[in-house]
């Protein structure tokens, strides 16, 4: 694997993390060389939105294969991790790598007999990124933190004892189809030391002597890295021995005006008026404008295709964090590709000024729609909803939220497909990971639209989509937003959990009683009692649930036992209340 020892620094934008490294492999008193080891450190860009990265790993000796294990998962680690979408968290990037060569490794290793268990091996990786360490492990390779004199094991061992010098793996990479692995994030600080080391050094060395050695302020990282694994080979170990430093020379932490002077390289946009060329874009009209953002339809001159360019407000241009905000717009877009979803288009000529441009949609809002179709089909809304859905799966699957899911941010071209737009509130996991000096200055979406989760302050995840997604469902089918309109009034758990809820076949007798079940299960106030995911609401949509049929034969003790008590107390109060009145007359 490869062997490194130079520091390495990257800057973009608000991040940029300095490291040095030092790493040493060496078969030791075997025949062969088991352990595998790997350190990728990009530069620029994906420095700041992926990392650096650290693989070590122990093929099993008992074995087939511990060779081609270890060998796969560090290569395809490092190969397939920066595969990952950029908006991925490390979490989820990772994971989804781990799983899939664990389940590559099992379906390798089941060709060889039970007790040889064929492609198996240990598995400890560290991923750094702005501020934190990202770590994950399985089997007994280990993970180290040296700070300030101090030597702390991060990882615990996957693995029991059978005799004397033997241990026997609970857990490793290509050992079960199902794999556990251990995730835990340490905040970074200049100086920290890390160290991943194969059992080969660790159960060989003393923690002391390990801690020593790392502290020797006048070596270089390789040197230390020699003088661990010839120490262990010197106290008798007989096992492959491997080694891995990494030193945190500098983190993201820039000044607030070196941020401020990167994102204002691009001067804000002049006033546009019909008529206007900008960029070789001629502006036709205006389509929409707020305090925040204006959005025109141009025209390329060159090429006579339509395209929408949005500006910036003149309001935010001293708003650094608004800014930032603004230019993360266009990279968001442009990473969603789905044909329900508005294309980002890249200029083919260079900007002198602050804009990006989108596909121009000829069509209507679909609050504009809601307006001339006041009672549509049940199935052309379903239909709809169904598109809609389809692009917020794209968000979901790029660890992305939408955040402002409402009629006005919904267009209907004129061969009936749907397109969602605006990015100004979209959360990105990948990018939430990045320090940076500015707050963050996310507006969320419109309150009447909104899960309860963004008001009381929780975090929210897809479920919160899927309220948007039935708050918009409702409405379209009955022409009324759910609970009266009042949701934009609540402020605590308590006012949500005192709206009430009436049914859509009430307002609108054309909508089918499982059709209402799934919207009521969409508009839950607790998020674990929604449908779990977008596709689970349209399939409940579209395909009549049971549960949902008996819902009008239940009695309301069962249906909404709250409600039911509620009444019940009212009515015990109203008769007290009558008795003191018959008795005091």
């Amino acid at each position: 694997m490869t062997r490194a020892a130079a520091p390495v620094q990257a800057e973009h934008l608000e991040a940029a993390l300095g490291l040095s490294v030092g790493q040493l492999t060496r078969a030791g008193r075997k025949p062969e060389n088991e352990d595998a080891i790997g350190i990728r450190l990009p530069e620029g860009p994906v420095l700041t939105t992926k990392g650096a990265v650290a693989v070590i790993a122990d093929g099993v000796s008992a074995a087939e294969a511990g060779r081609e294990a270890s060998e796969t998962c560090v290569t395809n680690f490092l190969s397939d991790y920066y595969s990952t979408p950029d908006a991925w968290s490390v979490r989820k990037s990772a994971q989804q790598v781990i799983n899939s060569l664990n389940r590559w490794l099992y379906s390798r290793g089941c060709a060889f007999n039970e007790h040889q268990r064929g492609y198996v091996s240990t598995f400890s990786a560290a991923v750094f990124k702005s501020r934190q360490a990202h770590l994950f492990h399985v089997g007994d390779s280990r993970i180290y933190q040296l700070r300030d004199g101090q030597l702390e094991q991060l990882t615990r061992d996957h693995a029991v004892p059978v005799s004397e010098g033997q241990t026997y793996l609970t857990r490793a990479m290509g050992l079960d189809l199902k794999l556990s692995v251990d995730y835990q994030t340490v905040e970074l600080q200049v100086g920290d030391l890390f160290l991943l080391t194969t059992d080969g050094v660790h159960d060989s060395l003393s923690h002391d002597h390990m801690r020593q050695l790392l502290s020797q302020s006048n070596a270089s990282l390789e040197a230390v890295c020699e003088s661990l694994v010839s120490d262990a080979e010197a106290a008798g170990s007989t096992d492959n021995l491997s080694c891995q430093v990494l030193r945190v020379d500098r983190l993201p932490n820039r000044a607030v005006d070196d941020v401020v002077e990167s994102l204002t390289r691009l001067a804000f946009p002049p006033f546009l008026e019909p008529g206007m060329v900008l960029d070789g874009y001629r502006i036709l009209r205006e389509l929409h404008a707020s305090n925040r953002s204006q959005v025109y339809q141009v025209e390329d001159v060159a090429s006579g295709e339509y395209f929408c360019m949005k500006t910036p407000s003149v309001n935010f241009e001293d708003d650094p964090a608004y800014i930032e905000r603004f230019v993360m717009e266009s990279w968001i877009g442009s990473r969603i590709h789905n044909s329900h979803v508005v294309r980002v288009v890249e200029p083919p000529r260079e900007k002198t000024c602050l804009y990006y441009l989108t596909d121009y949609v000829d069509g209507m809002t679909l609050k504009q729609w809601m307006k001339e179709h006041p009672r549509p089909a049940v199935e052309e809304v379903v239909y709809l909803v169904e598109q809609i859905g389809r692009g917020l799966r794209a968000f979901h699957r790029r660890e992305t939220l939408h955040q402002d899911i409402k009629p006005d941010n919904v267009l209907i071209d004129r061969n009936g497909v749907v397109k969602i737009i605006d990015f100004g509130s979209c959360h990105v996991a990948g990018i939430a990971e990045i320090a940076t000096p500015l707050v963050r200055d996310i507006p969320l979406g419109t309150r009447s639209y909104a899960a309860p989760e963004y008001t009381v302050g929780k975090q929210a995840g897809p479920t919160a989509e899927v309220f948007s997604l039935a708050v918009l469902s409702y409405e379209m089918l009955t022409g009324q937003l759910p609970f009266g309109g009042k949701l934009e009034r609540c402020r605590t758990p308590a006012d949500f959990l005192n709206t009430r809820y009436t049914p859509a076949f009430q307002i609108n007798p054309l909508v089918p009683v499982w059709i209402d079940g799934a919207l009521r299960k969409g508009l839950r106030y607790l998020p674990e009692r929604r449908h779990q995911d977008i596709a689970e609401f349209l399939h409940e949509l579209q395909h009549p649930n049971p549960a949902y049929l008996e819902y009008r034969q239940r009695p309301l003790l069962e249906r909404d036992p709250v409600r039911a008590w509620q009444w019940i107390a009212g009515v015990l109060a109203l008769s007290q209340l009558a008795t003191l009145a018959y008795f005091l007359s």
